[in-house]
């Protein structure tokens, strides 16, 4: 492969997680990420933000001119929405299935338990989120069994203590990926996960997922990691990322996505 640092220019797309990768501590993209950005997308690159977050807060945290400069992975790949082919996808758990995560929380006293149903965030009680989830809106109140009919986009739960039980419980029938130090659980369809969210967009743009680069910092990188032809862990990631990587980069406060980008566009 040619190019400076083992970078060359035909990597046509870049994906791009958020918190921790391209979103400061913050939650701010930098003017000099911004600027790379705009320079790449100019000479014909594309963009795909794989998040855990969901769409109503992406909004939020994007430009307009990234808005409309990508495609987006939403909930840990459980919702697809990409502007370069038109593709919009959910895989949504099984009602079934959203009941009985729901009774296995209820269960459990102090845990917070959320659904995320296509951009809408809702719970069964009062729980003070906005610390924890960094956000400032806490979710709509439904009734329980509102909320057992539901088929979920994404579950979270914060403090569960015995994880591996869930996991062990789930998991020929969610992907469950713990984040955030380990406070936060988010549970989606086992057919939900931005390695698969990404094998979908490229095979419909007719690009190789070992022709595309991969930035992040997380747990819920890894399996992109595992299939992308450049992957750039922050300075900032998590151990098994770094050890995955074939590039370790600054961290997410210290412009770590830009000096990547600036160093392919030469």
């Amino acid at each position: 492969m040619s190019g400076i640092g083992g970078i060359s220019i035909q990597y046509p797309i870049v994906v791009l997680d958020l918190d921790g990768t391209l979103l400061n501590t913050d939650k701010q993209i930098s003017k000099r990420n911004y600027e790379a950005m705009v320079k790449c997308s100019k000479q014909g690159i594309r963009f795909i933000y794989a998040t855990a977050r969901p769409p109503r807060a992406v909004r939020l945290l994007l430009p307009e001119e990234l808005l409309h400069r990508g495609s987006f992975i939403y909930y840990n790949g459980a919702y697809i929405h990409c502007n370069y082919t038109g593709i919009q996808q959910y895989e949504h758990i099984d009602p079934a299935i959203t009941a009985e995560l729901i009774n296995y929380g209820m269960e459990i006293n102090e845990l917070g338990l959320s659904l995320e149903v296509e951009d809408q965030w809702i719970s069964l009680k009062e729980y003070d989120y906005t610390t924890l989830m960094r956000v400032k809106e806490n979710p709509t109140l439904k009734s329980l069994e509102e909320l057992k009919g539901i088929a979920a986009t994404k579950v979270l739960l914060t403090g569960l203590k015995d994880i591996d039980f869930l996991r062990e419980k789930f998991a020929s029938r969610l992907n469950v990926l713990v984040t955030d130090g380990g406070n936060l659980v988010q549970i989606s369809s086992i057919k939900a996960s931005k390695e698969n969210a990404l094998r979908i967009l490229c095979k419909a743009m007719k690009i190789k997922v070992e022709d595309v680069m991969v930035f992040g910092d997380d747990f819920n990188d890894i399996g992109l990691f595992e299939i992308c032809g450049w992957s750039v862990a922050m300075g900032n990631a998590i151990e098994e990322l770094k050890i995955l990587s074939k590039e370790i980069t600054d961290t997410n406060d210290s412009d770590g996505v830009a000096r990547v980008l600036e160093r392919m566009l030469r």
